[in-house]
């Protein structure tokens, strides 16, 4: 609340002391006349402060000297709302006895139920439901949106946990047609969420634009509520009106949690929007490498996977797939061999005739290419195709060493394989450095 310039000085003194709780002063000054019901420039009176302040004296001091109790401040609220508001359940139960208009709502449409679920206040919501009669239950404000879409909204799970308890509809629309799911899974309130999902509404339903609870948990990064919904075997695979899919979502914003639970729930990566871009296209041009490499990755070792039907997937040599940067001590050597080929040894453009060999796509060298830092960058690009080839070598249980050794030679530099055999063999008098040769 704000103070207003429309009051006379005593008046003003009049609010202050029903803000600080002063019944004597408050008193004086309607001894000497002043307007219990006085209002400053947006319409609040002495009975909004006491009630928002939660000062119970004041209020029935107001109340006992005719304060009006239904009167309105501009934005709608009168005093039975700010209670419900601000959680003052004593305050309520006073202006409900002494015959508050129970049916009131703010500008927004916002009723009792409404304030109370959205600023997650239990004992008013029990209070309203128990002891007021006609209350509806699913009453929309202005947006359509319940006290339940309001609680999901804002994370209040105790209420979420009332509301459903007391029969509302779970997957009543807002009028952008989100449903309370929608409004948790974009809010990030993964145990609002959960509570949701375990009430089996449709976790694939879409908003205006087409967009699942999925969708919205991807494009604000709520990798925990991306997980629940998973689990709930919702439709990984959506799109869009504009045929965006979560991964899309998780590429424009450099989410790389989310986008690995993404893609290890087999998401289709080479989806298109209505621009006709992939998540790859949109995670290299918005400069997300980690992001970019990983679905590299993903989208090679799928399309192994796919050519190779009859291999138990579980089996991979013994690993967990993941299509994260590798940083195990085991893969240390080799990576270390590769650093120093990027670095060292490549010329320009032999790293691109290294990834056709290896069947890179266009689409990944271009990806990989996105990143520029100069003339050199050749050498970082070399590096970055590397690293994205090496766990396909190893899932599928090739030597690295010579696979780099005939992926060498069928770009024309035998040499340089030679001397990388050369030294590998020099280095298999450690046991640890041969581990993944």
């Amino acid at each position: 609340m704000a103070d207003g310039e429309s009051l006379l000085r005593s008046e003003q003194d009049f609010h202050d002391a029903a803000k600080g709780n002063n019944v004597i002063r408050m008193e004086l000054l309607l001894k000497n006349g002043v307007n219990v019901n006085a209002k400053n420039s947006i319409d609040q009176t002495a009975l909004h402060w006491a009630v928002g302040a939660g000062h119970e004296e004041a209020v029935k001091f107001l109340l006992d000297h005719n304060a009006s109790v239904d009167d309105q401040d501009s934005f709608g609220m009168n005093a039975l709302l700010l209670a419900a508001w601000f959680g003052h359940l004593r305050i309520l139960r006073t202006l409900v006895n002494v015959g508050a208009k129970l049916s009131c709502e703010n500008k927004n449409g916002l009723n009792l139920l409404h304030c109370a679920a959205r600023r997650g206040h239990i004992k008013i919501l029990e209070f309203i439901m128990e002891d007021l009669e006609d209350i509806w239950l699913d009453k929309p404000d202005n947006m359509q949106r319940t006290a339940l879409h309001l609680a999901a909204s804002y994370g209040n799970l105790e209420v979420v946990e009332f509301l459903i308890g007391s029969g509302c509809v779970h997957g009543l629309k807002d009028k952008e047609q989100n449903t309370p799911l929608h409004l948790s899974a974009r809010s990030g309130h993964v145990e609002v969420l959960q509570k949701i999902v375990e009430t089996a509404v449709d976790l694939d339903e879409k908003n205006w634009e087409g967009e699942t609870a999925l969708h919205l948990a991807a494009e604000e990064g709520h990798s925990n509520c991306v997980k629940v919904l998973l689990n709930g075997t919702c439709d990984v695979n959506a799109q869009t009106n504009k045929n965006m899919t979560a991964l899309h979502y998780a590429a424009c914003h450099g989410w790389v949690k989310v986008a690995e639970l993404l893609i290890e729930a087999d998401i289709n990566v080479d989806a298109v929007n209505h621009q006709g871009k992939t998540s790859l296209e949109i995670a290299a041009r918005g400069n997300h490498i980690s992001l970019v490499d990983m679905i590299i990755k993903a989208d090679r070792f799928y399309k192994w996977e796919k050519d190779h039907p009859n291999i138990d997937s579980e089996s991979f040599v013994g690993m967990h797939v993941t299509f994260r940067q590798d940083r195990r001590p085991e893969t240390q050597h080799i990576r270390s061999v590769i650093w120093r080929l990027a670095t060292k040894y490549l010329k320009p453009n032999e790293w691109k005739k290294l990834a056709h060999f290896w069947k890179f796509t266009e689409a990944h060298i271009k990806a990989i290419e996105q990143q520029w830092a100069g003339a050199k960058s050749y050498k970082e690009h070399g590096h970055r195709m590397l690293l994205n080839w090496l766990p396909g070598v190893i899932i599928s249980g090739e030597n690295p060493i010579k696979e780099l050794y005939e992926g060498l030679v069928g770009i024309g530099r035998r040499d340089l394989a030679e001397s990388i055999r050369r030294k590998a063999n020099a280095d298999c008098s450690s046991p640890r450095k041969c581990a993944v040769m």
